[in-house]
């Protein structure tokens, strides 16, 4: 089966991509949307543009799709971009958010298309495990009570899911972060040929409502000594 991963550089849209690999698709594509919005209601802003160096360590290519972020029509302009490609089926990263899902899955639909989330209503413990073992992953973003400015530039591993299963209990805060308390990006992965290293870093924090992002200026790819 020939299918696109939607991929915005996160944990949810690797494994989505992880997954599609290990199921023996054809992935022709990796489908990243652009939006102008920080507020959208579909896609991941944050280091957006890093998706480039990516794709470029994945090997597999990618196709940008851009829009102004206006709710509903940012759906149009996925479809738009789906459109246009040779393909029998999409794959998304979705976990949790029912908005997100039934757009997918309606767009899909709409382009006679098979729509797959593998994740989705996974435990999250479960699910973080997991990604944990098999990805580098990095704080790009976060956004909620009880998160603070020292998560931006940190590598999710057990002792950080520790800290986020204890916020849960505190704040209810998503395990995973599908409520969008945290924004994540991947630095490796099993099928990555090259590791991405971060030159160049700046943090954005704002104090008065708690959210932040950690803007990545420059980066590179540093092979893997056994790809």
């Amino acid at each position: 089966m020939r299918v696109a991963v939607l991929y915005s550089g996160g944990k949810d849209s690797n494994y989505a991509l992880y997954w599609a690999l290990r199921q023996g698709f054809e992935v022709k594509y990796l489908v990243s949307m652009v939006s102008e919005s920080e507020e959208s209601y579909m896609y991941h802003v944050p280091n957006i543009h890093l998706t480039e160096l990516q794709a470029k360590a994945i090997g597999i290519p990618l196709v940008k799709g851009f829009t102004s972020g206006e709710k509903e029509k940012e759906v149009d302009d996925m479809k738009a971009v789906l459109e246009g490609l040779k393909i029998d089926g999409v794959v998304a990263g979705a976990l949790a958010s029912e908005y997100q899902k039934k757009r997918v899955d309606r767009v899909a639909r709409e382009l006679g298309l098979k729509s797959f989330a593998p994740a989705w209503h996974r435990d999250p413990i479960e699910y973080m495990r997991e990604l944990i073992e098999i990805f580098d992953i990095v704080v790009v973003g976060v956004s909620a009570y009880g998160l603070d400015e020292s998560w931006l530039g940190r590598r999710i591993d057990e002792k950080a899911l520790e800290e986020l299963v204890e916020l849960h209990k505190k704040y209810k805060i998503h395990v995973a972060g599908e409520g969008g308390e945290f924004e994540t990006f991947v630095r490796d992965a099993p099928f990555f040929r090259a590791r991405i290293v971060f030159d160049e870093v700046e943090k954005h924090w704002k104090e008065w409502d708690f959210s932040g992002v950690l803007e990545v200026r420059r980066a590179h790819l540093e092979p893997k000594q056994h790809p």
